[in-house]
C-alpha cells in the first residue's frame, strides 16, 4: 500500500483540491481557509518522501540484525524508490517549465 504522502498522484490531487475555480472558470480563486498552500503541499510531500526513506532504512537495519522480515524490507524499499522516482519526475518537469519560461521573449 502506497502512503498518500509519498504518492505522486496524491500530491497532484492535493494540489488540484487546494485550488478551486471561480464560477467563470477563468482563474483560480484564492484557497479556502482550510485549504493548504502550495508550499505546504510541497513540504508535506517532501516530509513523506523523507519518512518513506527512513522507514526503508529502519526495516533494512532490522533485517540485517535478524529482527525484520524480508518481505517488509522489499516493500519499504520499493515504496521509497517509487516516491523518489515520482519526486525526480516532478522536479524534472518543473525545471523544464522554468527553462521554457526563461526562453520566452519579452
Amino acid at each position: 500500500m502506497i502512503s498518500t504522502n509519498t504518492s505522486g498522484t496524491a500530491v497532484y490531487s492535493a494540489i488540484q483540491n487546494s485550488m478551486s475555480l471561480d464560477t467563470s472558470g477563468s482563474e483560480p480563486a484564492p484557497p479556502a481557509s482550510g485549504a493548504a498552500s502550495f508550499g505546504a503541499v510541497l513540504q508535506n510531500a517532501a516530509a513523506g518522501l523523507i519518512d518513506s526513506g527512513n522507514v526503508a532504512d529502519t526495516k533494512s537495519a532490522d533485517a540485517l540484525t535478524g529482527k525484520g522480515n524480508l518481505t517488509d524490507v522489499v516493500m519499504a524499499v520499493s515504496k521509497a524508490e517509487m516516491a523518489l522516482q515520482a519526486t525526480v519526475a516532478v522536479r524534472d518537469k518543473v525545471i523544464s517549465a522554468y527553462q521554457d519560461i526563461m526562453k520566452m521573449a519579452i
